[in-house]
């Protein structure tokens, strides 16, 4: 029960009956056909059976949670229950007098804990609720009605927030803080990074970072109704009410999988695939509850309907029982260890390298960006979107150049980042200050001619990388971005969830036409010059 804790694991697959032929199937599909999953862990009895990350990103780093993190706040809510700090029949209006008080409303007044739990609250909170400011609680009892509480479900992540701000007020500290020695640190956890408001209060439905195993522990604590590692952190009545529907769910959502129901800040599964956590650009734990398995995965893909029907190609398929390891076992266990290895490639140079040395380049603002409050940034749009510190307009970008490799730096606001690229394809790594978050940083760069320059900087933890072409003519500098994963997948990911929630044709043809301009919009030509 230590801070070191760490799954159990199998010499083999076959060991807890997993097929190495099947994973090794996966592994080819995952190559094949180019999905972007950064990393995937397999528990089964209780034993890791095979994990693997794909370089930069590595057991032991972080990477962004989304909609997983709501797992976690439902977590804690539970703990907190456990603890008789909260029930779930609580009216969530008492906890707020200092917004509510003297507010009439005979629907705020059967809100309760549980309806946030189960996406039933009734308040339908803005996707473009502005996250600079500090008045989080106020937006969501400030939002329309959608309908009245328990009645109907809708996604809305700042009903986990409110769970956030609930337990702030019933523990008298932050959630992390809370789950500190009640959860992360008997589960081998480390203290997560998490967003928050300007008040220290966890953003809940999304924000969180943390590990592929993490994922996979906190699943296990579910599988086994409550229990791991010897301790209890659930009470087995509540594990049982958060992995069972609560809600229809098939009118909101056209995905099979999350058409199935609604349970305690996760969802039910299509056929008899179990449960799980699922955050955007499909990061995922997965309960099977009938093989006594769990798999967790790290990605960087938009269509999430699309990541799970490929996952279930494969999963249950590979689970069996008294597997014997093969020379398929010795050769798949040899794959997973050499999956991170990185591929060099030859140097690249230019002369003009000695001509842009330490020169400062100056771009021009986008005001449009600046008007709608998405600058473009370091960080792909991916990662700024939810953010209450958006960062953006790069400017002051210089180069220095030391033999095959090259110092970037630039600023944003009044955050400077000097971050080291390699000019051979291996990663450079080192630390990104932006936005008020301190990220490790991978990059690569590469003369794509004697006038161009590309440049890609990752942060590790999150689910995409910055690329930027920089391209020199006399003292003028042009700057194309685009980023991973890449906006047009994102745009057919936001089209697709509001098909979902608008079923009026022509609103939807209007909304296609509007995101079929995204790209060139958020990710606009930057034309700048060399200021000294």
């Amino acid at each position: 029960m230590s801070e070191s804790y760490r799954i159990p694991r199998a010499l083999f697959p076959e060991e807890v009956g997993v097929d190495s032929r099947v994973i090794a199937a996966f592994l080819d599909a995952i190559e094949a056909e180019k999905w972007n999953i950064h990393s995937f862990l397999i528990v089964r009895h209780g034993k890791v059976a095979a994990e693997c990350y794909r370089a930069p990103f590595t057991k032991e780093r972080p990477h962004a949670m989304y909609s997983v993190s709501k797992t976690f706040t439902g977590t804690a809510v539970g703990i907190a229950v456990r603890e008789e700090l909260l029930r779930l029949e609580d009216k969530v209006r008492d906890y707020f007098p200092e917004i509510l008080e003297g507010v009439k409303d005979e629907r705020l007044d059967r809100m309760t804990v549980y309806h946030l739990m189960t996406m039933t609250a009734g308040k339908d909170v803005s996707l473009l609720s502005d996250k600079s400011k500090g008045h989080w609680a106020e937006v969501f009892f400030n939002s329309r009605w959608y309908n009245d509480p328990g009645k109907e479900f809708k996604y809305v992540s700042e009903n986990m927030y409110i769970l956030c701000a609930i337990l702030h007020k019933v523990t008298g500290m932050n959630v992390r803080d809370y789950l500190w020695d009640r959860l992360f640190q008997p589960l081998g956890m480390k203290y997560p990074a998490w967003e928050t408001d300007e008040n220290g209060i966890e953003a809940g439905g999304w924000g969180l970072y943390a590990t592929t195993e993490d994922i996979a522990k906190l699943m296990l604590v579910y599988q086994n109704g409550g229990e791991l590692n010897r301790r209890r952190f659930l009470d087995a009545d509540f594990v049982e009410a958060a992995t069972k529907s609560h809600i229809e769910t098939a009118e909101a959502n056209s995905s099979p999988d999350s058409a199935v129901g609604y349970c305690y800040c996760m969802w039910r599964n299509q056929g008899a695939v179990g449960y799980r956590a699922d955050g955007m650009f499909s990061q995922f734990g997965i309960v099977f509850e009938e093989y006594d398995a769990v798999l967790s995965v790290t990605s960087g893909i938009p269509m999430e309907g699309n990541t799970k029907e490929f996952l279930w190609k494969f999963f249950p398929r590979a689970f069996g029982e008294d597997l014997q390891p093969g020379e398929d076992a010795v050769v798949l266990r040899d794959r997973l260890m050499n999956a991170t290895l990185e591929t060099p490639e030859e140097p690249s140079h230019s002369p003009l390298a000695v001509d842009i040395e330490g020169r400062r380049i100056h771009f021009r603002k986008k005001v449009f960006l600046n008007l709608v409050g998405f600058p473009m940034s370091m960080l792909p749009l991916a990662v700024t979107y939810m953010a209450s510190d958006k960062a953006g307009n790069i400017d002051d970008v210089l180069f220095r150049f030391k033999e095959d490799a090259l110092t970037l730096t630039w600023r944003e606001g009044d955050e400077t980042t000097p971050v080291k690229a390699a000019l051979d394809g291996r990663y450079g790594y080192g630390e990104m200050l932006l936005g008020g978050v301190n990220y490790k940083v991978c990059c690569t760069a590469k003369w794509l001619n004697n006038n161009s320059l590309f440049v890609s900087v990752r942060p590790i933890e999150t689910i995409g990388k910055r690329m930027l072409e920089f391209r020199f003519r006399g003292d003028k500098v042009t700057m194309l971005p685009s980023s991973s994963t890449p906006i047009p997948e994102i745009a057919e990911f936001l089209e697709k969830g509001f098909r979902d929630m608008c079923h009026v044709r022509i609103v939807q043809k209007a909304v296609h036409v509007i995101l079929s301009l995204l790209p060139p919009i958020v990710e606009p030509k930057h034309r700048g010059r060399f200021i000294d």
